[in-house]
């Protein structure tokens, strides 16, 4: 199996069982189309604006910059970079990932990559003012506290269960990435 094949596989697998229940439920095919064409849309919304900005990061900051403010050793500083840059985000989640992408390509630290990843999908600022508008003070302020320390343990946590030997292979699989 070729290489190409082997990396679309489980698209083209989907495909074919989509076009089977298309044959057998024409109505369940018909409805899984407009679904199809709605997130290809949203999708193709979003990623161009994307990597504008993915565009823009890797021209305009410096690798020694990204070190020195997201790196290793960037301590409170680089932490916090990293919740602002995830909470004032917009877009879907899986925009962050290609920022993460860049964010490692450049050494940020693995637990800065994982706050801002954390951030991004719970602590942006427009979810919480609906959350104050429409949940009150109180619960939102509960809510951002509990995520925040759950994006810390849980970055912790992965960045504990990785060995000098796995950091070094995230980076240069990173690296090798386009």
């Amino acid at each position: 199996m070729s290489k190409t094949l082997k990396k679309y596989i489980s698209f083209i697998i989907f495909v074919i069982i989509n076009i089977i229940v298309g044959i057998i439920y024409p109505e369940i095919g018909k409805s899984s189309i407009k679904i199809t064409q709605s997130n290809l849309f949203t999708i193709l919304s979003v990623i161009p604006p994307i990597f504008v900005l993915l565009g823009l990061l890797d021209v305009w900051v410096e690798r020694a910059t990204m070190i020195k403010y997201l790196g290793q050793g960037s301590g409170l500083r680089g932490f916090s970079i990293a919740l602002l840059l995830g909470s004032v985000a917009a877009g879907p989640l899986y925009a962050a990932f290609p920022i993460a992408l860049v964010m490692l390509k450049k050494r940020a630290s693995l637990f800065n990559v994982f706050i801002f990843i954390g951030a991004w999908s719970t602590t942006k600022i427009p979810m919480v003012t609906f959350e104050i508008a429409s949940l009150g003070y109180k619960f939102a302020l509960v809510r951002l506290s509990l995520s925040l320390i759950g994006i810390i343990i849980i970055s912790t946590i992965l960045v504990l269960s990785l060995n000098k030997k796995d950091r070094e292979l995230v980076y240069n699989k990173a690296d090798n990435i386009i």
